[in-house]
């Protein structure tokens, strides 16, 4: 994760990529490209960052308003100058070359999928309610609904808190295991907890996605990254970004 955006290869006519906290101009502790406008950073400061990276993106990046949850936003065309959420959503679609998407985290998985074939992209935000709530097969299937087949779209995990770093009651764990087979994970000591990447490859690889590859980053452990594990609700928010390029 060096630069200010991560660049990946999810097939050709795809620019994706995943964020650090560096390139930014917030100040501590949301230094430095926080992209998050609700963890009571200044909101100046964060329409620069969000600046930046629509301009590495090529055209204006939606964000949405994340809840935890499996809603799926449609989007067809860039949002206004000046808006900060598309609407209240865990994930986006799109089929547009005039606007990329954007996913907000700090530990929770971030997903980018695309069908290049197809000319569909999309967002999830999978963290341990959205991904027993079904936000991945949702935006799966709403990305089939544009035009995708699973069999054809790629899916990257970003940065994400591992398995053996998101401790949790035994009872939570027991719970999205049995929702998500997969995810029942230990800590390096020994103790309950979840591992959010298992179970999204699962739940792709039982729909049919033809490939997923996953960055091997710990948010939790990695001072490039932003965690609100590690560093509480004054932390900012890392992004996944995707678009259709012309």
């Amino acid at each position: 994760m060096s630069g200010l955006v991560d660049e990946l290869v999810l097939g050709p006519g795809v620019r994706a990529g995943f964020t650090s906290r560096a390139g930014g101009v917030s100040a501590p502790p949301w230094d430095s490209l926080n992209l998050g406008v609700h963890v009571h950073d200044d909101p100046a400061a964060v329409a620069v960052n969000r600046d930046r990276v629509a301009a590495w993106c090529g055209v204006p990046v939606a964000y949405a308003t994340q809840v935890h949850g499996a809603a799926v936003h449609q989007v067809t065309e860039p949002p206004p100058p000046g808006t900060w959420s598309v609407g209240e959503a865990d994930a986006m679609v799109t089929t547009s070359t005039r606007v990329g998407l954007g996913v907000l985290v700090a530990d929770c998985a971030p997903v980018l999928l695309a069908d290049p074939t197809a000319r569909v992209v999309a967002v999830a935000h999978a963290g341990r309610a959205g991904l027993v709530a079904g936000v991945v097969e949702a935006t799966v299937a709403q990305m089939c609904r544009a035009g995708a087949r699973a069999g054809q779209v790629v899916a990257v995990i970003g940065p994400c808190i591992a398995g053996c770093s998101y401790e949790v009651p035994a009872s939570m764990r027991d719970e999205v295991e049995q929702a998500v087979p997969g995810t029942a994970s230990r800590t390096d000591q020994g103790t309950p907890a979840v591992d959010l990447a298992a179970g999204v490859r699962t739940i792709l690889g039982r729909l049919g996605v033809a490939r997923v590859d996953q960055v091997p980053v710990d948010t939790f452990g990695d001072q490039r990254c932003f965690s609100h594990r590690r560093d509480g609700p004054r932390t900012g928010r890392f992004a996944g970004v995707i678009r259709l390029l012309p």
